[in-house]
């Protein structure tokens, strides 16, 4: 196992990151789906400069990207992005796509759940059928029922990825899976081989030692279901916004950033906002501090 980090919880010149992270200790990078923002030959040569590896990229569902959507152009726009966001990773010699299969923060059904799952199903195989041509992995995150109303547990992404087909794997993030499943433990057993890529954040959403999970036992049990895939910081801190304290201000960017409002929204949907240079720099440093022990 390696430590690898998204790139979504704060925008920044990908420069910036990846010189963040090589002093940090980890290897690899797992961009953001939005193919826009990296163009491959400059992309390459960032990579190529940090020596760090892209070993994936991450569907980012805002907006209108939804496979579960009522609406038909939605579901076929959805598609055409997800395969953009694989050829970005197929480009960038990356080895997994992360996929979220509904919009996040949809946390009521449009439809009926027979029709959400078969256009998840239809929607899913075309994609992981693109992918797997290139030698690309699809991973099914499910995400807890605060974010999202379809996808919450592994025996559901589990019976997705079964349907699918085309090899399809499992995105395991225990900050979600703690709050659905009833042995988080057994849930990452239950998955097995099918785990192609680890999302890393406390229980509270923190660096990963600054909550309440068991990392040694969580490292132990992935070791023996023999994975050794990235381990990927994920971490989206709370912003205290109370009159109690200063904790806000500590944690955001003082100076405003440009950032693509649907990018912006997306952070701020997740109860988090853009993070000062200083405060992300030392979530990622916890993190590696706990879990490089580790390995």
């Amino acid at each position: 196992m390696h430590l690898s980090s998204h790139t979504w919880m704060r925008p920044e010149p990908l420069q910036t990151t990846l010189a963040r992270l090589k002093r940090l200790g980890y290897t690899s990078v797992e961009l953001a789906g939005e193919p826009d923002l990296y163009p491959i030959e400059e992309t390459r040569q960032l990579l190529q400069e940090y020596d760090i590896k892209c070993c994936g990229t991450v569907t980012i569902q805002t907006g209108n990207r939804d496979l579960t959507a009522a609406n038909p152009h939605h579901r076929r726009d959805t598609i055409e992005y997800m395969k953009q966001v694989v050829s970005m990773c197929k480009d960038l010699d990356g080895q997994i796509v992360t996929v979220v299969p509904g919009r996040v923060g949809k946390t009521i059904a449009e439809s009926s759940p027979q029709e959400e799952w078969q256009w998840a199903v239809e929607g899913l195989r075309e994609v992981a059928d693109f992918a797997l041509k290139r030698g690309i992995k699809i991973g099914l995150e499910p995400l807890n029922r605060f974010e999202t109303c379809f996808l919450n547990r592994t025996d559901q992404a589990l019976a997705l990825a079964g349907e699918v087909g085309f090899d399809c794997g499992i995105a395991f993030d225990p900050f979600h899976l703690a709050l659905e499943e009833r042995d988080l433990y057994a849930a990452m057993r239950a998955c097995g081989p099918k785990i192609v890529d680890v999302h890393v954040a406390d229980n509270n959403r923190l660096a990963a030692g600054d909550g309440s999970f068991d990392w040694d036992r969580i490292i132990s049990t992935l070791k023996e279901i023999g994975y050794d895939g990235a381990l990927t910081f994920e971490a989206s801190p709370p912003i205290d916004r109370s009159p109690n304290g200063d904790y806000g201000a500590k944690q955001l960017e003082p100076v405003p950033m440009d950032v693509p409002p649907a990018q912006l929204q997306f952070i701020l949907d997740h109860g988090s906002g853009i993070l000062g240079d200083e405060y992300y720099t030392g979530l990622l440093q916890r993190t590696a501090e706990t879990l490089l022990a580790l390995l």
